[in-house]
């Protein structure tokens, strides 16, 4: 083969048996990516598309128009199928509903109606797993408890069912659901309900003496979020349920809950009635009003313990009156325990954690949020746990930089979360060269003495790093010169945080666009995250460099639609496979996908980066030079943005 014969001319005269393997081994998206390099791989995605097993696509929200090429092949080989439903409506259920599917992921699913329940327990019989997020969340859209029964009468073989939209309907309708179910999730249902359905009396008796079991009895996996977590609902779920390993609750009263809508000691002692739980989460929210567990204390916990000594991993959320003696307690009687989170521990205090090294745990997760008594202190007792991976620290507002020295001997540490602590420029140096080196996340959102020189701090060239989310959120000194150093630094970060930043500007953003991670690719390539919120220094400028081919990865943006909607709407046309939040909401698809990403191609490595995104090059068939002179005239049109 001479080695001046064009490229694209040598690919195709390899077996296309060979392309195929190799394709096969790739997810959807890298496989579209390739198929935009050369005939030959187009060729080859295209047929692969048609017996590909697994077809997941969450990177984006494709229309009905852009999916159909990919999904139209009939594929009787399709297993499992997971979208972004955020453009897609009815219209698409014929297109997205196969026969064969085992799996099911349709996420962001506000524009349809009911009727995509109905119509999957009509054509998906062979379902083990199914995941639905916001159905009929749009205006306009309903569901009727009809829908959900030809969903469960329909999947016969349900092993997990996941329902992220309000499930208010009889618990009745439960009775219908697959003996084979052993995981449970729906994002709100009342806990009256939640009653019904696992009491072990829920059904005609055919004799006043006969008692009928749950019918959810072969449930392993719970996770509710309801009205109110009451003594009954938690002694019911612990009576009902005898296969029950995994049990996660959480609440958000709309008022103070009266004892009878309320979680008490009792309620505690009830818990793990049958010694096989392993998992256990109880968490009031505060999403409406301010309000804690104020019935349960350090009794409580000492009978949940009691009964807790196999538990892995404990998270618990909004317990006002349980103090060091109670949490004590957990950390000396569950030897197995890797996992602990603490949010809202108001009486939570250093001596905690003081003999803690003295104990045989070997935590590998430790979440301690708004628990504002801890210092110093607690960290570096704390540390001794040299297996820590995950360390979420956000809004202890009294740690400092000596926290951080402490920190700064975990070798295995991944994630790191600081948000509003007390830490300086200086304190953040003791995170390198060795820490820094094996972080994949970092959180230094609202830590308010910081300043540019934290960016120096942290990025110096010391160590190659594997950071790739960063947040420097809502800290008042980081300005356009901090993000320059950022920059040049040329770590591939693939989110980056900046909400709240007012001096941070039009600078920073062409800085990002100019970012060079590897001498040999396209500028800016590695973010697929930006988030300008607030930023304070942003006009109409910085939108010219949001366009294409700046960021040709960028998939979520934050930026303040208000003062100018016209450039927003502007920068949606011309890239629209953006999603762009303009009310500082959450963005990234973290919280949808919930695969291995094992078998998903590391686009840094695998892929040259060309001035456009090859996903949307395949989806829009070469239609993906959009107008400019669309963006031009918003420019023009604008008013100044402040």
């Amino acid at each position: 083969m001479g080695t001046n014969e064009p490229r694209e001319k040598r690919l195709e005269l390899l077996p296309p048996a060979l392309l195929a393997t190799i394709m096969t081994k790739l997810d959807v998206g890298s496989i579209c990516c390739a198929a935009s390099t050369c005939t030959a791989f187009r060729t080859c995605a295209s047929q692969i598309l048609s017996f590909l097993p697994t077809f997941h696509l969450l990177d984006i929200a494709p229309s009905v128009d852009l999916l159909r090429p990919l999904l139209q092949p009939p594929n009787p080989y399709l297993k499992s199928l997971k979208i972004d439903c955020d453009r897609l409506n009815d219209s698409a259920i014929k297109l997205l509903l196969r026969p064969p599917l085992h799996e099911l992921c349709l996420h962001n699913c506000a524009g349809f109606s009911g009727k995509l329940l109905s119509e999957i327990g009509r054509r998906c019989p062979d379902l083990r797993s199914l995941c639905l997020g916001s159905v009929a969340e749009k205006r306009g859209q309903t569901i009727d408890i009809s829908d959900l029964k030809d969903l469960l009468c329909g999947c016969t073989q349900l092993e997990a069912l996941i329902l992220m939209f309000d499930v208010s309907f009889d618990a009745q309708v439960w009775a219908l659901a697959s003996e084979k179910l052993t995981y449970l999730e729906i994002d709100y249902i009342p806990s009256e309900t939640v009653i019904e359905m696992v009491s072990p009396n829920l059904g005609p008796h055919q004799s006043p003496n006969h008692v009928r079991p749950s019918i959810l009895s072969n449930i392993q996996k719970l996770c509710l979020s309801v009205d109110h977590i009451t003594d009954t609902m938690v002694g019911t779920i612990s009576r009902g349920l005898v296969s029950l390993t995994h049990l996660d609750l959480s609440d958000a009263p709309l008022t103070e809950p009266e004892i009878a809508l309320d979680l008490t000691n009792y309620g505690l002692q009830q818990l793990n009635q049958y010694g096989k739980l392993r998992r256990l989460s109880l968490v009031r929210r505060q999403e409406f009003i301010v309000t804690y567990f104020r019935r349960v204390n350090d009794l409580g916990v000492l009978f949940m313990a009691d009964k807790c000594a196999k538990m892995e991993s404990i998270c618990l959320g909004g317990f006002c009156r349980v103090t060091d003696t109670g949490f004590k307690t957990i950390l000396h009687s569950c030897s197995r325990l890797h996992k602990l989170q603490v949010s809202l521990g108001t009486q939570l205090t250093d001596l905690v954690f003081h003999d803690i090294s003295a104990t045989s745990l070997s935590l590998i997760h430790v979440s301690l949020i708004f628990c504002n008594l801890l210092t110093n202190r607690a960290v570096m007792n704390l540390v001794s746990n040299k297996d820590l991976r995950i360390l979420d620290l956000r809004n202890c507002k009294n740690l400092g930089d000596e926290a951080l020295r402490a920190i700064s001997t975990l070798p295995q540490l991944k994630t790191l979360l600081l948000d509003g602590s007390d830490i300086s420029d200086v304190g953040l140096t003791y995170l390198r060269p060795g820490v820094i080196g094996s972080l994949v996340r970092l959180s230094i959102r609202g830590c308010r003495r910081l300043t540019d020189k934290c960016i120096s701090a942290l990025f110096d060239g010391s160590c190659r790093m594997k950071l790739r989310e960063l947040d420097l959120s809502n800290i008042p000194n980081l300005s356009d010169y901090g993000i320059l150093l950022l920059a040049r630094s040329r770590v591939p970060f693939s989110e980056l945080r900046m909400q709240f930043c007012p001096l941070v500007g039009d600078t920073a953003v062409m800085a990002l666009a100019s970012m060079q991670v590897y001498e040999d690719r396209w500028h800016g390539s590695s973010l697929r995250l930006l988030d300008l919120y607030e930023c304070g220094g942003i006009t109409q400028l910085a939108f010219r460099w949001l366009k294409k081919p700046y960021f040709p990865r960028l998939r979520w943006l934050g930026v303040r639609g208000s003062v100018n909607r016209d450039l927003v709407d502007a920068l949606a046309r011309n890239r629209p496979y953006l999603h762009v939040e303009c009310h500082g909401g959450k963005l990234g698809a973290n919280r949808w996908d919930c695969s291995d990403g094992s078998h998903v191609l590391d686009y840094d490595e695998a892929y040259d980066y060309e001035e456009v995104d090859e996903l949307e090059q395949w989806l829009l068939e070469g239609e993906i030079e959009h107008d400019d002179e669309e963006m031009g005239d918003a420019e023009n049109n604008a008013e100044p943005m402040e």
